[in-house]
């Protein structure tokens, strides 16, 4: 379970990486109707639901040509989701749950403060690469969705409800952890949890911005999103730290 192995204060790397390389992503009940990790077939439709998203956009997607696509009735994907908003919600959790697990194995054992918010920066940040952890699932294609597609995620008249119902759960997770690094460098600085949101969804952000708008950006091939956003914190944080 990601949610005991996450807090658990584990001490030897190699035993970590075993444990991680078993590892499930909870994600909360509620998006799904079947756990699609329980079967083939809901492996399948998260492993192609990716892939067309990704070809063709969350907007264009539909369980229909999902169907099509893996030879499998429309209404057999609906026995696993309510509808493809449910589905983009249990993709982009799934995503923050294993940024998650990345984040937490990358900064478990250091104790310098400041080195390990640079290392949380660097996990947050850096381009993806595919997780062997888990076949069925292209991160890599996903963290491309989730940069191009998370705002319909919550970006409608239902987001207060499914706030409450802990749609976004492992998100705001992933902001307080980043909040109490900053909070251990500087306990005086007022802004902990804005500057750790900025840092998420302004990661997501910059890529956006080379992709589709690089004139409105500097991230580019020779300045990294990870050194703009490791200068604009530590320099956002009152007791500076060379970065």
């Amino acid at each position: 379970m990601i949610v005991i192995l996450l807090y658990l204060p584990l001490q030897n790397k190699i035993v970590m990486k075993h444990l991680l390389q078993t590892i499930k992503i909870e994600v909360n009940k509620k998006t799904y109707l079947k756990d699609p990790e329980s079967s083939d077939l809901g492996k399948r439709i998260v492993e192609h639901s990716i892939l067309m998203i990704h070809k063709i956009g969350f907007d264009a997607f539909t369980f229909r040509k999902l169907g099509n696509k893996i030879g499998s009735n429309e209404s057999s994907i609906y026995r696993y989701f309510e509808n493809k908003h449910k589905l983009l919600l249990y993709l982009t959790s799934w995503y923050w749950g294993w940024l998650e697990y990345q984040f937490v194995f990358a900064t478990n054992s250091m104790a310098d403060p400041g080195n390990k918010l640079r290392k949380a920066i660097e996990v947050i940040t850096k381009p993806v690469a595919i997780d062997a952890s888990f076949s069925h699932i292209n991160e890599v294609l996903l963290n491309d969705i989730i940069i191009n597609e998370y705002s319909k995620s919550y970006l409608t008249k239902e987001v207060d409800a499914e706030n409450k119902e802990g749609y976004f759960e492992i998100y705001k997770r992933l902001v307080m952890r980043l909040s109490e690094m900053i909070e251990d460098i500087d306990a005086d600085y007022p802004y902990p949890a804005s500057l750790a949101s900025t840092l998420l969804e302004g990661s997501l952000h910059q890529y956006f911005l080379t992709q589709h708008f690089p004139s409105l950006t500097n991230c580019n091939k020779k300045i990294s999103p990870t050194e703009y956003f490791t200068h604009l914190i530590f320099n956002s944080i009152n007791k500076k730290i060379d970065a």
